[in-house]
């Protein structure tokens, strides 16, 4: 689960507006009339068997199950994808320039799966748009590290400097998190989701700028640091172990922030769809998924249920605070 449109201006940031949930919804519309144009399907030679081995499910010709991601030039999926056509599957991804545009692609039907996201900002797609889109399997936690190429540690970030951070709310507020745990900023406890309205900038050393997650490597060149979720990082090629700060994994804090493989809730007992969850466990693909995030991700592997069971849990809090 995971990795927004200008670098950012000097000028300070103003309060984030809320946003109309109606219009919200269009917007996702929209977005999912964009998928066309935005996703570029990979279909890599070692997908490209043309019937499944001998004694593997199905009969002729392998199951064909397209996931949705932001990643699909690591490495691990092609090991994923030798793994399934040993079982009959036939994987093929289609990659996502931005994080609005997987949701609505698995909600149209136009991919089977998708695999990019933690619970957190599922939850916010399902609450905003009514779409009931259900994890069928845990991936991965990962950090989400505070970068910088003008300054080597938190502290040397001087007072009123600018920190980039995700806009899309479920990353923003975990991001807003992160930089209060560093000593960065004082958040006013008022909403248990923050947006940039909840800073105290009296007792803050730096200012943020909302920016597409996709965005936050390029706005290292103009601002003292980014919050850049791991695959943005991986692709711009930045070393996980060059970040100034992040919150351990591992903390209990953390758990809403596990990414998941995403079905439609009609889909969660299909087998087929099971079997990728389960083969995305196999080590010889958690160990790619580990080396390529700097050895910083954890790999966590939850009952399906309890991981829907999560997901509501969540979506119950953010309905009962609109």
């Amino acid at each position: 689960m995971a990795h927004e449109n200008t670098p950012p201006a000097a000028a300070p940031v103003l309060p984030e507006r809320k946003k109309n949930k109606t219009g919200l919804i269009a917007g996702i519309a929209i977005a999912a009339v964009a998928v066309i144009i935005a996703a570029v399907l990979i279909v890599p030679s070692w997908f490209s068997s043309n019937a499944a081995p001998a004694g593997a499910a199905g009969a002729d010709e392998p199951v064909t199950v397209t996931i949705g991601t932001t990643d699909a030039s690591q490495p691990h999926w092609k090991v994923l994808g030798e793994l399934l056509l040993e079982e009959g599957i036939k994987l093929e991804l289609i990659n996502f320039t931005d994080y609005p545009l997987p949701n609505p692609a698995l909600a149209a039907g136009e991919t089977d799966l998708n695999a990019f996201q933690h619970l957190d900002y599922l939850s916010n797609h399902n609450v905003a748009t009514g779409d009931d889109l259900q994890p069928i399997g845990s991936t991965i936690i990962v950090p989400l590290p505070l970068y910088s190429e003008k300054w080597d540690s938190v502290e040397e970030i001087p007072d009123g400097g600018q920190i980039a951070i995700p806009n899309d709310p479920s990353n923003q507020a975990r991001a807003l998190g992160v930089l209060e745990a560093a000593g960065l900023i004082t958040l006013d406890g008022k909403e248990k989701v923050p947006t940039p309205a909840n800073i105290d900038a009296a007792k803050s050393r730096v200012t943020v700028i909302p920016v597409e997650a996709s965005q936050t490597p390029a706005a290292l060149q103009s601002a003292d640091g980014a919050i850049i979720n791991n695959n943005f990082s991986k692709d711009a090629g930045i070393d996980p172990a060059s970040a100034l700060y992040f919150v351990d994994p591992n903390d209990a804090k953390s758990w809403p922030y596990l990414n998941i493989i995403a079905a439609r809730a009609d889909d969660i007992d299909n087998e087929t769809y099971l079997k990728v969850a389960e083969l995305y466990h196999t080590k010889a693909v958690t160990d790619l998924v580990i080396e390529q995030s700097g050895g910083s991700a954890v790999v966590i592997e939850l009952d399906a249920e309890e991981l829907r069971e999560r997901l509501a849990s969540i979506e119950e809090e953010k309905r009962a605070a609109q």
